[in-house]
């Protein structure tokens, strides 16, 4: 019976021993991608975030300017000693954010044009009322101008939740110029009390106009406020800013009423109109910090959410390199053994020591044939002598 020759084990080939490698390279790539991607979006979201506090910083100090400055043109208009100390404090506050925060916030040059107009202001007669008004409603144009400037740099005009977006719009901008507004129609309508008889019909046609700029910018703040509450998960937000809300919606709803002419005069009261913005200004200063402490908290916690998803997605990076790694490893490991055991056999087929390979299926050579019969010939020689030997 023949035996077949033992095949030689074929050795892997370089690209079969590395396949396994570019396969784990493979899924590297992509990991290494997604985490990367990942980690650069929750960062920019968190520098955001960041940037949008320095915002709430500066708009802090731009309220208290606003606040003094509107007190100031009142008393200007009015003819009543300015008190500038509350100005000048809140300016001096101002500049020192400005100084920390606002070359950060591109806002140095627009708050240097603001203070040289409020530094104008100083050395203007009190006699001059109508001067006086227009004067300072300058002023209160470019600090309305510089809140909106510290929104757009900050970021907050481009905040990505509903709950902060409305309440930075609240706070930087329909507040700021629903006060302004409400202080400029209180002051509108003294100046148009004081005017000749012939220029009365005109006084209150520019004091309709003033007073549907300082109503629109109330009710638009009233919704703001509202949504975000809506919006928020934060079950503090409603808590804390519905009741100055409530109360700063019933004295503009005053001043809505106060600036309508009397049906039987068919003119505005000046003095119930001063009372009633100077009631609305008061619940608008308690109102607009709470609005900015709740925009600064709902920051720093999105902040520390995003830290937090950021050390996430670097622990995740970590374990999947981690695994691929050792996955790695093990083929690796296992490539070695494969190769040394090819080499291990290619010694063994060289060597003239190492027997033949045999057929588990076939017997020893000295052991009997179990399944042949009786009396049969080993081989063919052995079968011919015995039929020599019987015919003879």
């Amino acid at each position: 019976m023949t035996v077949p020759a033992p095949r030689a084990r074929r050795r892997p080939s370089t690209l079969g021993r590395l396949l396994p490698l570019l396969l784990i390279g493979a899924l590297l790539a992509p990991l290494g991608l997604l985490v990367t991607s990942n980690w650069r979006q929750v960062t920019d979201d968190r520098d955001l975030a960041a940037r949008e506090r320095l915002g709430v910083q500066y708009l802090t100090a731009l309220a208290a300017v606003t606040d003094a400055l509107v007190e100031a043109q009142s008393n200007a208009v009015n003819g009543r000693p300015v008190a500038r100390e509350a100005l000048n404090e809140a300016v001096e506050k101002a500049a020192e954010v400005d100084a920390r925060i606002g070359g950060e916030l591109l806002s140095q040059e627009r708050w240097a044009g603001v203070r040289a107009k409020l530094e104008a202001l100083r050395g203007r007669s009190a006699a001059d009322s109508e001067a006086a008004y227009t004067a300072y409603g300058e002023v209160s144009d470019l600090l309305l101008a510089l809140h909106r400037k510290v929104r757009e740099s900050s970021g907050l005009v481009r905040d990505p939740e509903a709950d902060s977006f409305f309440l930075q719009d609240s706070a930087g901008q329909e507040l700021p110029e629903a006060v302004v507004a409400a202080g400029r129609l209180a002051d509108l309508a003294t100046l148009v009390s004081r005017r000749p008889a012939a220029e009365q019909p005109r006084g209150l046609l520019e004091l309709t106009g003033q007073r549907v700029s300082a109503l629109a910018p109330a009710a638009d703040l009233v919704d703001n406020l509202r949504s975000a509450v809506d919006g928020s998960e934060s079950t503090d937000l409603g808590a804390n800013v519905l009741t100055p809300l409530d109360t700063y919606q019933r004295s503009v709803e005053a001043l809505s009423a106060y600036s309508l002419p009397g049906k039987e005069t068919g003119v505005v009261n000046p003095g119930q109109l001063s009372a009633a913005a100077l009631n609305s200004h008061r619940s608008a200063r308690q109102l607009q910090p709470v609005i900015l402490t709740e925009l600064d908290a709902v920051l720093a916690e999105r902040i520390d959410r995003l830290n937090g998803d950021r050390w996430l997605t670097a622990g995740a990076g970590v374990v999947a390199v981690l695994l691929l790694g050792w996955l790695a490893a093990l083929l690796v490991a296992a490539a070695r053994r494969a190769q040394r055991r090819a080499a291990l056999a290619a010694t063994h087929a060289e060597s003239p020591d190492t027997p033949p390979h045999r057929d588990p299926w076939q017997p020893p050579a000295d052991e009997p044939r179990a399944l042949q019969p009786v009396g049969a010939a080993r081989d063919p020689e052995t079968a011919q002598w015995g039929a020599f030997d019987a015919a003879r």
